[in-house]
């Protein structure tokens, strides 16, 4: 397939994982893509691209692994959802300037919907933030209201049952003054 019918696919994968806003640099999008796979199928038809084979997209800041990752856009064009599958699966990306670790998200399916602004982690799921974690069967991330879900992965099909979400929240560091008191 030429790069002219797979520049639409690069440019809207683009679009869509540099909108990940709450968990984003302000840069991200405007970096260049790089997709690293042993295997890509590309159907502009169907609107699916599909990479396989210890899966790496690198934009800025943001790194998304898995060993199959595959992208849907609709009808106009647009990326609808970016699905990473793998064992684990694994997304980062620093939220500002100067963090000193970036956010990271594991599960054994990572999915961005992009026309909902919602990340959507499924089966052995993991966000670690500043220290604080978060582990369930399904954590759900509304990129815009910056409001996560986590609980139960119900219909979907699970690894590893977790009736009860586990999280760790670190104590925040004392200033001096709060230490002299």
């Amino acid at each position: 397939m030429s790069l002219v019918k797979t520049l639409p696919i690069l440019l809207g994968l683009g679009a869509a994982l540099g909108s990940v806003s709450a968990w984003a640099l302000p840069t991200d999008n405007q970096q260049p893509i790089r997709i690293q796979a042993d295997d890509a199928q590309l159907d502009d038809k169907q609107g699916i691209a599909t990479y396989k084979g210890d899966v790496v997209i690198t934009q800025g800041s943001m790194i998304v692994k898995g060993n199959t990752v595959t992208l849907t856009r609709t009808k106009d064009g647009a990326i609808d959802v970016v699905t990473s599958v793998g064992n684990l699966a694994y997304f980062e990306q620093l939220q500002k300037v100067g963090d000193p670790k970036p956010v990271q998200g594991y599960g054994v399916t990572i999915q961005y919907h992009a026309q909902q602004n919602r990340i959507i982690l499924i089966d052995k799921a993991k966000v670690i933030n500043d220290g604080n974690t978060t582990e369930g069967e399904k954590i759900v991330y509304d990129t815009v209201k910056q409001i996560a879900q986590a609980g139960r992965a119900n219909g979907s099909a699970i690894t590893a049952p977790r009736p009860r979400i586990d999280m760790v929240i670190q104590p925040k560091p004392k200033t001096d003054q709060q230490k002299a008191q």
